[in-house]
């Protein structure tokens, strides 16, 4: 049984045509049926640079990107999208911002899906414009709000105003009523076309404000929502910073397509984000799961190293959701590798292999990481046979003899000798 909050349902988008696929957003409204959350994410080079952009889509959409958006600030963005989609396998999204004709230009080169900012493209005839070309072709329309743009920037007296406000003591209650008022002000007008190929997103830098917003907003309207914490900053901090907002919408049952944003490589936004949905059990894992024990005082081999070493060679040459365990000592190793389809633990600068539960090799520290490729290897084609299945653990690990197998005895883990441990104490 999950422990998540049920899905909300909402109306459901779909973008993509018979050459990329067709990708659904949200659903569970009108008889549809709610689509799996999707992961995308954002080129960081320029459009218009086409081989460039192409080789940074397929390498994103390899990483598993189900959904890609690219920059078109200028006119040679857009003409060089009728160049780049015929090239990619993914549906893409034309990121407009400032000039409504890049988002006709899009639409005219092919492109799956337009994004609008509300904070800088106001005219209503011209977001009209929008609407119907959208509308002629079957494309969805994501309105995006971000707390970076949308505060007035052009009324300087009205900005003060909006700035003064933002920074008094109500600031998050001001800003979320800032987003909403625009927001509902914003898709009036698509809704007087009778527009509903809707997605909506309210970021902020702030994970606070972005679960307030994407709370309150999810009671107010039945579009679905993209989720993401906007300027978050690097891999390392905004990893932290997306994965509080969005875990925790998530789990709430908000939310139905995600952006991790980093400022850098975007496919670290890919692999988290699809991490994220594995962990809250909202996607179904296609690559191997690699789990390791913590780091401690009892390690026996150099784990960190070997953990990253496996991480990157399953990557490379896993095509099934196997699950495997590398673990530094024998102390937990064993009871915490049990789940696991293929184990490896460690003890005096060797490493045990074990297969689905039972024992297949003992080698040295510098023969581990190649054994246990070959194991993980032998291990798919017997899945891809039919021969056995992922998780049927046939037999329980026993743990081995510290003193006799591994040759380590208890004393560097006890600190002196003659002290008695058993297997599983920490």
């Amino acid at each position: 049984m999950s422990i998540l909050n049920p899905r909300r349902a909402t109306r459901q988008v779909t973008l993509g045509d018979q050459r990329v696929g067709f990708i659904k957003i949200g659903g569970g409204l009108y008889g549809t049926t709610p689509a799996p959350v999707s992961v995308q994410t954002m080129t960081t080079g320029y459009t218009y640079e086409i081989d460039k952009c192409v080789a940074e889509i397929n390498r994103l959409t390899a990483a598993g990107a189900d959904v890609v958006r690219v920059a078109v600030p200028e006119k040679k963005d857009t003409d060089a999208l009728k160049e780049i989609i015929p090239q990619v396998r993914v549906p893409i999204v034309a990121d407009v911002h400032f000039h409504f004709k890049r988002a006709l230009e899009a639409v005219e080169a092919g492109v799956h899906k337009i994004r609008l900012n509300p904070g800088n493209i106001q005219d209503r005839d011209q977001v009209i414009e929008v609407i119907n070309a959208c509308k002629a072709r079957n494309l969805p329309i994501r309105v995006g709000v971000n707390e970076g743009s949308i505060i007035e920037r052009r009324d300087k007296q009205k900005r003060l105003k909006e700035l003064g406000a933002m920074f008094s003591d109500n600031k998050r209650g001001y800003l979320l009523a800032i987003m909403i008022t625009k927001l509902e002000e914003y898709l009036d007008i698509f809704y007087e076309q009778d527009f509903q190929d809707v997605v909506i997103s309210a970021k902020s830098m702030d994970p606070v404000v972005v679960i307030q917003a994407y709370s309150e907003i999810s009671k107010r309207f039945d579009h679905p929502l993209h989720l993401g914490v906007t300027h978050a900053g690097p891999k390392e901090t905004g990893c932290i910073r997306s994965v509080t907002a969005l875990g925790t919408l998530l789990a709430a049952g908000v939310g139905d397509t995600i952006r991790l944003s980093y400022t850098s490589d975007s496919v670290y936004e890919v692999e988290d984000g699809l991490e994220l949905l594995h962990s809250l059990g909202l996607r179904e894992r296609k690559s191997a799961e690699l789990i390791a024990c913590p780091t401690c005082g009892r390690i026996q081999v150099d784990l960190i190293s070997l953990v990253q070493d496996v991480r990157k060679t399953l990557a490379s040459k896993i095509e099934l959701p196997i699950k495997v365990a590398v673990m530094g000592c024998i102390v937990n190793g064993p009871g915490e590798a049990e789940g696991a389809d293929v184990a490896v633990f460690a003890g005096d600068r060797r490493g045990i292999i074990y297969v689905q539960g039972e024992k297949v090799a003992n080698v040295p520290e510098e023969e581990i990481l190649e054994k246990l490729l070959v194991e993980c290897l032998k291990f798919q084609e017997e899945v891809k046979a039919g021969r056995v299945k992922l998780g049927d653990k046939k037999v329980e690990i026993i743990p081995p003899d510290p003193i006799g197998e591994l040759g380590s005895g208890w004393e560097k883990m006890a600190g002196q000798k003659g002290v008695g441990l058993t297997v599983g104490q920490s």
